[in-house]
C-alpha cells in the first residue's frame, strides 16, 4: 500500500471500525479457460474480431494477411510522423503513425495512397493502424 493507500484506508477506519486491511491473494498457479479468454481480450487482439477486409469487396485480392484490412491515406503530416486512413469498409478514420509502417516508405504516404494494416490500439486505448504497408499495385483489368 502506497502513503496515500494508507491514508484514505485509516479515514474509513475512523468511520467504520470494523473495516479490515484487505489482504492479497496468492498469485494463481493455473490459468483458467476465464482468464485466458480475458488475456485474449488485450491490446490487438482479433480473434474475436470478424475479418472485414477479405470476402466482402471482391477486390481485396490474395495478397492480403488474415486480420489485415486495406485503407488509403487522408492525411499525413510528414514533420508528426502520423497521419489519419480511411477505412475501405467505411466507418470513422483511424490514426497511424511511421513507427508502425513495415513494409514501404514514408515518403510513399501521401493522401489517396493504398494501404493494408491490422487495426490495434495505441498507448490510451484508441483504434490505431498497425502493422502497416503499402498496398501492391491493382492488377489491370482484363
Amino acid at each position: 500500500m502506497n502513503a496515500r493507500q494508507k491514508r484514505l484506508f485509516e479515514e474509513a477506519r475512523k468511520r467504520n471500525p470494523e473495516l479490515k486491511v484487505p489482504t492479497e491473494l496468492p498469485p494463481a498457479t493455473e490459468w483458467t479457460e476465464a482468464d485466458l479468454a480475458l488475456i485474449k481480450q488485450g491490446v490487438g487482439d482479433k480473434t474475436g474480431r470478424q475479418n472485414q477486409a477479405g470476402g466482402e469487396s471482391g477486390d481485396a485480392g490474395e495478397d492480403m494477411a488474415s486480420g489485415e484490412q486495406a485503407g488509403s491515406v487522408v492525411t499525413y503530416f510528414e514533420s508528426k510522423g502520423f497521419g489519419f486512413l480511411r477505412p475501405d469498409d467505411g466507418g470513422r478514420d483511424i490514426f497511424f503513425h511511421v513507427s508502425r509502417l513495415a513494409e514501404g516508405l514514408a515518403t510513399d504516404l501521401r493522401p489517396g495512397t493504398r494501404l493494408l494494416y491490422e487495426l490495434g490500439m495505441d498507448r490510451s486505448g484508441k483504434p490505431a493502424a498497425s502493422s502497416i504497408r503499402i498496398a501492391p499495385p491493382a492488377a489491370p483489368a482484363e
